[in-house]
C-alpha cells in the first residue's frame, strides 16, 4: 500500500525465523521504588499489568512445491494477546495465513497447541483458542478516545525475543492501510513504537494499561512509523469470528478519503457536516463502478 507516494514499501510484520530466546520474569512493581521516574513508573506498571497476557505464537506453515526438492515445513513466529480467560487470542490474520499447525506459549512458559477460531483478512485480524482456562487477561480500551502525542506501549516477540517492550507515542490517527486481501482498513493507528518482524499481532497499550490496537505492519526501510489495527474494529471483527467464524460485510468497490469541504460551500448549502469522502479509485464491475461513481481525473 501506499500512501500519497509511491516511493516506499509497506512491510506487514511476517514471520521471524523462530528462535530459542530465554524466558524473562516479568518486572514487579513494589510500592517505595523512589527510583523510578514518572515515565518508568507508568511503563512498568502497563507491562507487569499486560505482559502475562502476551503470548509467543509458533506457526508451522508447508513450502512450496519446487520441482527436485522434497515438501518440507519452516516455522515462524509472531505475538499475540489473551483476551478472555476462557483461551481466546488476537492475533493478526497474516501470522496464521496457511498455518498446518500452531503452538501459543504464555509468557509463564506453558504451551498449548492452538485451535484457529477464524480470521478476517480485509481487518488483519485473527482469533485463536487453547484449551486453558483462567488464563490473565488484557483489558480492551477506547481506540477513539485517543490523542496524537499520547504514550505507546508495545509488547510482543520480535525476532523471536519473548516479552519485548518498545515505547513510544501515537504518532497519527485515521490512517488508511490496504489489507493483503487489498480491501482498504480504516482509522489505523500509527506509532512510532519500535516494532519488528514477529511484532505481529501484539497489543499496543496506552498508560493505563488498556489494549488500544494490535500492532500489524511498518513501512519497510523507514524508521518509527508502524501501524496497528485499532481495538474498536477488534471487537467488532472478534465477537463475529467467535459467534460465526468469519466475517460477512457489504461491498461496494471504492477507496475513499475523508477531506475537509470549503467553508463558503457550506455555509452556502447549510450542511451539518464540514467534510465529505472524496472517491480516490473504483473496482471494475464493482456495485460502485455500476452505480456511476468515477476516479478523479488525474
Amino acid at each position: 500500500m501506499t500512501e500519497g507516494s509511491s516511493n516506499f514499501e509497506l512491510k506487514f510484520l511476517d514471520f521471524s525465523p523462530a528462535a530459542e530466546a530465554g524466558k524473562k520474569a516479568l518486572p514487579e512493581i513494589e510500592e517505595g521504588d523512589d527510583f523510578l521516574d514518572a515515565y518508568s513508573r507508568t511503563v512498568t506498571s502497563v507491562v507487569a499489568k499486560v505482559g502475562p497476557a502476551v503470548v509467543h505464537i509458533t506457526v508451522k506453515r508447508k513450502a512450496p512445491a519446487r520441482p527436485g526438492r522434497a515438501p518440507y515445513e519452516f516455522e515462524g513466529s509472531a505475538s499475540g494477546v489473551i483476551i478472555a480467560p476462557d483461551g481466546y487470542i488476537v492475533t493478526n490474520s497474516h501470522v496464521v495465513e496457511e498455518a498446518s499447525a500452531v503452538e501459543v506459549s504464555l509468557a509463564d512458559g506453558t504451551s498449548y497447541s492452538a485451535e484457529l477460531v477464524g480470521r478476517d483478512s480485509a481487518t488483519d485480524l485473527a482469533v485463536l483458542r487453547v484449551p486453558g482456562s483462567g488464563l490473565p487477561i488484557a483489558r480492551l480500551g477506547d481506540s477513539d478516545k485517543l490523542k496524537v502525542g499520547q504514550l505507546a506501549i508495545a509488547i510482543g516477540n520480535p525476532l523471536g525475543f519473548q516479552s519485548t517492550v518498545t515505547t513510544g507515542v501515537i504518532s497519527a490517527l485515521g490512517r488508511s492501510l490496504r489489507s493483503r486481501s487489498g480491501r482498504l482498513i480504516e482509522n489505523i493507528i500509527q506509532t512510532d513504537a519500535a516494532l519488528n518482524p514477529g511484532s505481529s499481532g501484539g497489543p499496543l497499550v496506552e498508560s493505563r494499561g488498556l489494549v488500544v490496537g494490535i500492532n500489524t505492519a511498518i513501512i519497510q526501510f523507514a524508521q518509527g512509523i508502524c501501524f496497528a489495527i485499532p481495538v474498536n474494529t477488534l471487537r467488532w471483527v472478534v465477537s463475529l469470528l467467535i459467534r460465526e467464524g468469519k466475517v460477512t460485510r457489504g461491498y461496494l468497490g471504492l477507496a475513499g478519503q475523508r477531506v475537509p469541504l470549503p467553508a463558503e460551500l457550506v455555509r452556502y448549502f447549510d450542511l451539518k457536516q464540514e467534510a465529505g469522502v472524496q472517491v480516490m479509485s473504483v473496482t471494475p464491475n464493482s456495485p460502485a463502478h455500476i452505480a456511476g461513481l468515477k476516479e478523479p481525473v488525474p
